[in-house]
């Protein structure tokens, strides 16, 4: 039985998902070890070489002319990619190549702990290479020296040849190393690494784990790099990495951290349960959201309301209905995200039947066209897939919902599959960084998911 409406009305749509998938998988797989690319930043007087392991969120080269420079290493996005490697290679998309792109990475992320920031803010007159133009983004030598130790997975990226960032940027991020932690324990439990592998694969869990018990309450900018205080995404990833850790470290007879860690993840959990917005109408319906951020100064802030949110979700996936999926809350907040984007975005109002929002990120956005996002619209299709998965009997209509969100990504995506990071609100046209490893993998799972909701669905049928 199919569940899907769009295959059912279109029947190159089943087609098109298996061509994206493999143009996907090729594409995602040009950013991790892209040793053969080269960087130059003349006005930086940088020449940068990436070395096996690293995982640039672009590998076409770009210096905001006008594209942005994305051939750097993001803890976030790096960790999104190494878990969607994961999903090609567990469905017998990749290779055992995939095993050593993990091999080369966990040893890459390790290398980068041994990092220090002092030793690079001593250089003497290191603006020297600088641009006079570019000096306003060159980084500040305090800010430099913060980073070093446990901080440097603080750092919201590196460069892909292992060295320090030296632009000015917003420090720092605390989403990276429970991101990473997360898609690490989900490799080990696949039950595909050999011994020397799973011992350099437990080393980094266990400092990200301890990062993330150290940090998780100390204020960071949000998933965004743009604001700082308390963030929803990043309580999240936070309170899974824990939960998820406690089982593996209780697994390994270290039962005193894994207490640790799961009481720790209740905390944050307790904490989520806050960011709650009832908004009662004279009716008495409850049409609230979850907030994404509590900022540091107490002000409520334009982005309460945030495709991170969602994202969070389905990062972040556990066996607890809340915060997840399933959470009644948590598809109200789609709800809400949904009717923002749809009355906002040109490209959505009069589209064609079958199709659902392209969504962004929050109101109002200015970064390029502002949205549409591929990895937002994406997200929001593999959370309805995750939501039919667990709801069984009442699994349709939200197999159809994602589907309708996939339709809209297939309007929008090129006959050669090439995904950028946005496109554009009002025309459709790709833009922001092209090739977006994040966009490639955000496909991945969301395909993964689908098939999953598929055979749950069909399970629960069939009982």
């Amino acid at each position: 039985m199919s569940f899907s409406v769009a295959s059912q009305q279109d029947p190159a749509f089943e087609p098109w998902l298996e061509t994206q998938l493999r143009h996907s998988a090729s594409a995602m797989l040009s950013s991790i070890s892209p040793v053969s690319i080269v960087k130059h930043r003349p006005g930086f007087g940088q020449t940068v070489r990436p070395i096996a392991g690293a995982i640039v969120a672009s590998p076409v080269l770009a210096d905001y002319n006008p594209d942005p420079d994305y051939f750097f290493h993001w803890f976030r996005d790096s960790a999104v990619v190494i878990d969607a490697l994961r999903l090609l290679y567990a469905e017998g998309h990749i290779g055992d190549e995939a095993l050593q792109h993990l091999r080369d990475f966990i040893r890459f992320s390790r290398d980068l702990n041994r990092l220090d920031g002092r030793a690079a803010a001593a250089v003497e007159n290191r603006s020297a290479c600088v641009a006079p133009e570019l000096l306003q983004y060159l980084r500040e030598d305090h800010d430099l020296a913060t980073a070093f130790g446990d901080l440097v997975a603080a750092e919201t990226r590196v460069n892909p040849d292992g060295t320090l960032d030296v632009c000015r940027w917003n420090r720092p991020q605390h989403d990276g190393a429970p991101l990473r932690a997360l898609a690490l324990l989900r490799w080990a439990a696949g039950g595909h690494l050999d011994t020397p592998l799973l011992a350099e694969a437990a080393e980094l869990i266990r400092f990200d784990l301890d990062f993330t018990l150290r940090r998780w309450r100390e204020p960071s900018y949000d998933i965004w790099e743009e604001e700082l205080g308390h963030h929803y995404y990043t309580l999240r990833v936070a309170g899974a990495a824990l939960a998820e850790g406690a089982a593996w470290l209780e697994g390994l007879g270290d039962t005193a951290q894994a207490q640790r860690c799961r009481e720790e993840s209740r905390a944050v959990l307790r904490l989520l349960d806050d960011y709650w917005v009832d908004e009662r109408d004279e009716r008495g319906a409850v049409p609230g959201y979850y907030r994404s951020r509590a900022l540091e100064d107490g002000r409520p802030g334009p982005k309460a309301l945030d495709i991170a949110v969602i994202l969070s979700a389905i990062h972040s996936l556990g066996t607890e209905a809340a915060h997840g999926p399933a959470d009644p809350r948590m598809q109200a907040t789609l709800a809400r995200l949904d009717a923002l984007f749809d009355a906002a975005y040109p490209i959505n109002h009069s589209r064609a039947a079958g199709r659902g929002a392209g969504m962004g990120r929050y109101a109002g956005d200015v970064y390029y066209s502002g949205g549409a996002y591929y990895f937002s619209t994406l997200g929001a299709a593999e959370f309805c897939f995750r939501a039919a998965a667990a709801t069984g009997d009442d699994a349709h209509p939200w197999f159809e919902r994602g589907d309708a969100y996939l339709a809209t990504v297939r309007a929008y995506t090129p006959a050669g599959g090439d995904l950028s990071e946005q496109f554009d609100q009002r025309s459709g046209a790709q833009t922001s960084a092209k090739q977006l490893a994040w966009s490639h993998a955000a496909f991945i799972s969301c395909v993964s998911a689908r098939r999953s909701a598929a055979a749950a669905c069909e399970a629960s049928r069939q009982r």
